[in-house]
């Protein structure tokens, strides 16, 4: 009896877990819709503060990043209503979100879980280097919106 307690509890705890994370995450349970009645891919989800300079290999990431991600990520990886999400976003802080698991997205895509846009498919054509200069990129456009 008192194992079954247990695990009621710790199921209430993480559904309520749950739930606070859908409540307080921001624009990260809008449900991909960002600004209410914007079309698709017509405007950015959040507001972006770029830095005041990047390192180099931030500089060669955001090359790679333009050519690669912005289409659907957007410009500074703002993310894109309706297309795809931003990545300055405290969900992919690196505690949460590290370096390998960029690596992993673009290796062999990554299934939806915070989000309501849809799997996102792997991507061609890029070497692990590649994916650590634009990695490099994100970080430093992360740490100058407070995303450590």
């Amino acid at each position: 009896m008192r194992k079954a307690m247990i695990g009621v509890a710790l199921v209430l705890v993480a559904l309520g877990g749950l739930a606070w994370l859908r409540t307080n995450n921001e624009v990260a349970v809008s449900g991909g819709t960002g600004a209410e009645g914007a079309q698709p891919g017509t405007e950015a989800m959040v507001r972006i503060v770029l830095p005041e300079a990047l390192s180099e290999n931030a500089v060669i990431g955001k090359r790679a990043f333009d050519a690669n991600c912005a289409e659907c990520h957007g410009a500074n990886a703002a993310g894109q209503n309706g297309v795809a999400p931003p990545l300055v976003h405290k969900i992919y802080e690196p505690s949460h979100h590290g370096d390998e698991s960029f690596q992993r997205a673009v290796a062999q895509g990554v299934r939806a879980h915070h989000w309501s846009f849809g799997n996102m498919p792997p991507v061609a054509g890029l070497s692990r280097a590649d994916v650590a200069m634009i990695i490099a990129y994100v970080r430093e456009l992360q740490r100058a919106n407070g995303i450590e």
